[in-house]
């Protein structure tokens, strides 16, 4: 288990959430085939996060407003410009998306939610003009993440599905950070 004594206020991030701390805050989170997105501002040291369980659809109009991977990066980028934030200033860092149900009979070419929702985050992160600076997606087992939104740090801790059938995870992990 992560467990850092900081002092610091701290967060508990629940699936289809996202949370902007203008003060440092610990967010914790923790993911399996659902992806959070991070985004730090180094100027004004403010930092962002989701946890996003769809790849994409439409909330507008319900509770689910941070629910699905590209609505998300938007809402929280137009969060980051109301602060004067440019992209090229923004770091960003993906977590998550891993293969947690077994599909031993999964068709050729498709692919499980985890692989959908990096997929999809990457390209929401390139289609608004953001780099990503580290990365730690796909794999069989969860993350536990700890975001701190005043540095942009991020500790990962992974978990291992129990399964003695490996080739039931054809998504390989990114192994460490990027």
């Amino acid at each position: 288990m992560i467990h850092l004594r900081t002092g610091l206020p701290s967060v508990f991030l629940k699936p289809g959430e996202a949370y902007v701390g203008e003060e440092p805050t610990v967010v914790t989170t923790v993911l399996g085939s659902c992806v959070s997105i991070t985004l730090f501002s180094p100027r004004l040291k403010l930092g962002a996060i989701c946890h996003t369980i769809l790849p994409s659809g439409d909330s507008r109009g319900s509770d689910d407003q941070y629910k699905y991977v590209d609505q998300t990066l938007r809402r929280l980028l137009g969060i980051f410009d109301s602060y004067g934030i440019r992209r090229r200033e923004i770091e960003v860092k993906l977590f998550g998306g891993s293969n947690m149900l077994e599909q031993p009979e999964r068709r050729e070419g498709s692919r499980s939610v985890g692989e959908q929702n990096v997929r999809a985050a990457l390209t929401a992160i390139e289609e608004e003009g953001l780099s990503l600076v580290s990365s730690d997606t796909g794999g069989c087992g969860g993350r536990k993440i700890l975001f701190y939104t005043h540095t942009g740090q991020v500790m990962l801790r992974r978990s291992r599905r129990r399964t003695n059938e490996p080739d039931l995870c054809p998504f390989p992990s990114t192994g460490g950070l990027r």
